[in-house]
């Protein structure tokens, strides 16, 4: 049994921060956590903190990112990115899903996140067909979670209409469709291949792309694991949702579904006031997208009211435009006092320092969302940063004073060492494989840009 030990000047452990931690690990576990310890000769680091989950990606929009920011003749909004991103994924095949979901996944763990929730909905080949293995596209998702060794938490996606009501499916949605047995079948084959390691969830759409009847056959597949589904991301999706339903998106879950702490309502922008407070006592978690929402124009999700309603939050990285936690929380809170015209919004009566407030909540909204235990406790998993202490965001601070710097000051730069399950993949701020995950990545988007 592999056993290793490490030394943190500083460290933030689940019941705050402490100084001179010793720290050991073994089968990927910590089986100890001893603050006050005298430094040894090995294995020292300045300041150590938990890494983040990552609870909502579409990893091989990655590729497509910078790509949208052209303007159209009509205007632009999500509506219009979509189509874009529906005809990227024309050319796209299993190996450039893989080349390029193993550069997200690289980015990520660089930027501090140690798992991610994949919300994984390209399942059928370029024609609309089912490959051979219904599961081939989440093989290679599962393949570039093993090359990088991030985390992973696979939300097969339920996709079967283009809008309430059973609309049935335009063209450029062939790749995602799938039906109750199809997706049995999916979802099998998913559970399969992660025997060796990651945990599943489900993930129905959004309400849009999921009747009523079609949500309530799929849920039982998965009784234990995380639910996950798009929620109000769009005033066009909730005036949809009251037009068909006569409640908004939001509304209808609370309401006809059981959302309990397994659940994550993915964005969940335009919510009324009771919604987010329903929300908030729910015991789910809101999966907010700041980077993503801000640059598809979605909105302004109410975190003020939310967080003061007792609301659980994660981050996710969704399109993946920008990879960086720190940058998701920033935007959070900048994103209020833009809306409220103030400052330091997301602080809190337990908490002054927003950065602290933001990054507590994010790690336990985060793991709760994809099924994990937090990190940086005994018998958890081994899964946690170290900052650059010589940084100039950084220097002579201490305490919740580094994270309010890292977040608001510094972000991925910061960081210098990136640890999961006691093994260090980031070294210097460079995932370990960087190189080669960086040049099939090349490989791939050229071949995807010169189809």
């Amino acid at each position: 049994m592999r056993k290793s030990s490490f030394w943190f000047e500083t460290a933030l452990l689940q019941q705050g921060w402490s100084h001179g931690v010793r720290a050991t690990v073994e089968a990927g576990r910590f089986t100890s956590l001893a603050p006050g310890a005298h430094q040894p000769d090995d294995a020292v680091h300045a300041i150590a903190i938990p890494g983040l989950c990552n609870v909502h990606s579409h990893a091989f929009q990655r590729s497509l990112a910078g790509l949208a920011e052209m303007a159209g003749p009509d205007g632009d909004d999500f509506w219009s990115w979509r189509e874009v991103m529906y005809r990227f994924l024309d050319r796209m095949g299993p190996d450039e899903m893989e080349a390029i979901a193993a550069q997200a996944y690289a980015e990520m763990l660089e930027g501090g996140y140690v798992r991610v929730g994949e919300f994984h909905y390209l399942h059928n080949d370029a024609d609309g067909r089912a490959y051979a293995n219904p599961a081939e596209m989440a093989a290679r998702i599962v393949a570039a979670a093993t090359e990088t060794g991030i985390g992973l938490t696979l939300l097969p996606v339920f996709y079967a209409h283009a809008d309430f009501g059973g609309t049935p499916p335009n063209h450029g949605q062939r790749r995602f469709i799938t039906n109750p047995d199809s997706f049995a079948r999916l979802f099998e084959a998913s559970v399969a291949m992660l025997r060796g390691g990651g945990n599943i969830g489900i993930a129905p759409h959004s309400l849009r792309a999921v009747t009523a009847a079609e949500l309530a056959t799929i849920l039982p597949l998965c009784p234990d694991g995380p639910v996950h589904i798009h929620a109000a991301e769009q005033v066009k999706e909730v005036d949809a949702s009251l037009a068909f339903y006569g409640a908004r998106p939001v509304e209808w879950l609370l309401a006809n579904t059981d959302v309990d702490a397994r659940w994550c309502l993915v964005h969940a922008t335009h919510l009324t006031n009771a919604e987010c407070d329903r929300l908030a006592a729910s015991g789910a978690v809101a999966g907010l997208c700041p980077v993503t929402e801000a640059n598809l124009g979605d909105g302004i999700f109410p975190a003020v009211r939310y967080l003061h309603a007792g609301g659980c939050f994660g981050t996710g990285t969704d399109s993946n435009i920008l990879i960086d936690p720190a940058s998701e929380l920033r935007a959070l809170e900048y994103s209020q006092r833009l809306r409220h015209m103030g400052r330091n919004l997301l602080a809190s009566d337990d908490s002054a320092s927003v950065g602290a407030r933001l990054f507590r909540a994010a790690q336990a909204g985060g793991a709760q969302a994809l099924g994990q235990a937090p990190s940086m406790m005994v018998g958890a998993s081994a899964d946690f940063l170290t900052l650059d202490a010589a940084h100039p965001a950084l220097m002579a601070r201490s305490g919740d004073l580094l994270l309010d710097s890292w977040i608001f000051a510094a972000g991925a730069a910061a960081i210098d060492g990136v640890w999961c399950r006691g093994r260090q993949l980031v070294s210097g701020g460079r995932h370990v494989h960087r190189d080669a995950i960086r040049a099939r990545y090349r490989r791939a988007v050229e071949g995807l840009l010169s189809a």
